[in-house]
């Protein structure tokens, strides 16, 4: 009997992932603070211009997280054992030949990066002793996607959060032992980061183990069935054209902040951290519906789909209200935490209350998401991100000329409302297709 969609169900796939996202922070901090002993400021600059370097490039590759998620909640829904080992399968497969095109690109990929994020002689040529190792876990770290998608489909959160502990407490010793202990430097970073990703993907092969049991994973004419694959990748591409635009709608605000003068574009930097926080606090809840909505449409049950995204809608809300109380207490002490600057202090006060707000007009676009992703209703969200886009842009002329930094915020506002209404409008396709 299938257990029923409850708030203990859904606290147990949403609180790992609130917690696995709590210590990816703390990683960053530590290989600043290593480098940090080193007593001078380059090899800092080099780790963290080649950290942003590999995200960037990897973050392209992010449509597999959501992607497995989604397709394989679907086939466990569906009792289809057979196509959630062959849904893994395929998904390492995009994984690795990502990983491999990456590494016989770097030269020119590295190149170009350097040729828009341009640094010192001796910054980069540290950054580029850093990049050479990293670049050899690329298809370790695009593979894990792949596997915390499939972990997350089938609710085993714990799974991603032992995954994620594991990694980044190895790297934090290797960290130490390599560049205090041996006195490696920005190589002994790179190299801690590299083993622990490449140990991270075994282990999570272990943990995903399951899929590898029955034989299905190696069943060619499975694996590489022509309807399957293009499947997955029309769901992939969808989402990642929609993560295209998110992604450059942020970095538009980035840009636009810049022109506001140093001070501004300071205290926006402190503030994004706060709507990072709502991320990290909000994401497990996403994660919840991805997971549940996936596996009621699998199942065809119209009933099943519908309580998922009422209970994991009812603590995403929840969720957000506690986040708005607590920015609204607790955030001029966050404000002083990250900035000494007084100026600095003052001007994000001022813009403070956006923050406060930001997670109860973000809600509903993210929990939104989390449903369309089960439910891979992927065109539907590419959709409404263009619309909303278009939105935000007309939004920004509008507003930031007559308002400036705070008509910017209230722009960025109008993106995540207008996300929110626009799937709102598009949910009952949801239940439509689990009751086809």
């Amino acid at each position: 009997m299938t257990e029923p969609i409850g708030n203990r169900r859904v606290l147990a796939i949403a609180l790992p992932i609130v917690l696995s996202n709590a210590t990816v922070p703390i990683l960053g901090a530590v290989d600043t603070a290593v480098v940090g002993q080193l007593g001078q400021p380059a090899p800092i600059g080099a780790v963290g211009i080649g950290a942003i370097i590999l995200v960037s490039l990897y973050w392209v590759f992010g449509f597999l997280r959501m992607g497995t998620s989604g397709l394989v909640a679907q086939a466990h829904g569906a009792g289809d054992r057979a196509e959630v080992a062959a849904g893994l399968m395929r998904a390492l497969l995009v994984a690795g030949a990502a990983g491999l095109a990456l590494i016989t690109l770097q030269g020119p990929l590295f190149t170009a990066a350097f040729h828009l994020a341009p640094a010192s002689d001796q910054v980069e040529t540290l950054a580029q002793s850093y990049l050479a190792l990293r670049i050899w876990g690329a298809p370790a770290t695009i593979a894990l996607y792949a596997l915390t998608g499939w972990l997350i489909a089938l609710e085993r959160t714990r799974a991603v959060l032992v995954i994620q502990l594991w990694m980044n407490g190895l790297n934090v010793v290797l960290d130490l032992w390599f560049v205090l202990g041996l006195g490696w430097g920005v190589p002994g970073v790179a190299a801690a980061t590299l083993i622990a990703e490449w140990s991270g993907v075994a282990l999570a092969l272990v943990l995903a183990r399951s899929a590898f049991a029955g034989g299905y994973w190696r069943d060619a004419a499975r694996v590489f069935d022509r309807p399957s694959l293009w499947r997955m990748a029309r769901v992939n591409t969808d989402i990642m054209i929609r993560s295209i635009l998110l992604q450059a709608s942020f970095t538009t605000f980035l840009f636009l902040g810049a022109a506001q003068g140093d001070v501004r574009l300071a205290a926006n930097q402190v503030l994004l951290q706060f709507l990072e926080i709502t991320a990290y606090a909000l994401d497990g809840f996403a994660f919840a519906a991805e997971a549940l909505v996936g596996q009621a449409v699998g199942a065809r049950s119209v009933p099943r789909l519908r309580r998922a995204a009422i209970v994991t809608a009812q603590w995403g809300v929840g969720g957000a209200a506690l986040l708005a109380l607590a920015f609204f207490l607790a955030g001029p002490a966050i404000i002083d935490l990250m900035t000494t600057a007084p100026e600095v202090r003052q001007t994000a006060r001022d813009y403070l209350p956006w923050l406060v707000v930001a997670p109860l007009i973000g809600i509903a676009s993210w929990m939104f998401d989390g449903i369309f992703i089960g439910a891979t209703l992927t065109r539907e969200m590419r959709n409404a991100m263009l619309l909303s886009v278009a939105i935000y842009a007309a939004a920004l002329a509008a507003l930031v000329p007559t308002f400036g930094n705070h008509g910017l915020w209230a722009a960025l506002m109008v993106l995540n409302a207008t996300r929110g209404l626009t799937m709102a409008r598009l949910y009952p396709r949801a239940e439509d297709r689990a009751g086809a």
